[in-house]
């Protein structure tokens, strides 16, 4: 199993940030470039490049700025786990994007879409 993060600073509010990436039904900030999404109970389906990805949210705290969710079908990986969470960064913010996955070649390329999405919420703020 291979693990990584990702990471980016923010001159925005943890609270704001956290509004951005902290809706698992709502990530037009992270993935603005979405093919299809679809909510089935707490599992997401999303088109993004050319396929159906099924993701399915783990735990969800408001409180400590935390989202675990896992790839579950559409990518070849047999294991997947995402966290991101926000933290206050002086006056703005921090987002980490940690993730683990099996098999470890799959790990530069989670990393890479990963800071892809974190350079959209950055746009999205009109901090890129």
């Amino acid at each position: 199993m291979a693990e990584g993060s990702v990471e980016c600073e923010l001159a925005v509010s943890a609270d704001e940030a956290w509004g951005a990436v902290g809706d698992f039904a709502g990530i037009e900030a992270v993935f603005p470039d979405l093919e299809s999404l679809e909510i089935e109970g707490d599992d997401r389906i999303i088109g993004m490049f050319g396929m159906k990805i099924r993701e399915r949210l783990y735990e969800h705290d408001d409180v400590a700025r935390r989202l675990v969710y896992g790839i579950v079908d559409g990518v070849p990986v047999e294991h997947h786990r995402g966290t991101i969470t926000v933290t206050e960064q002086g006056t703005g913010s921090k987002i980490t994007w940690a993730y683990d996955v099996e098999p470890p070649e799959m790990a530069d390329l989670m990393g890479a879409t990963y800071a892809g999405a974190l350079e959209s919420v950055k746009k999205h703020f009109g901090e890129a």
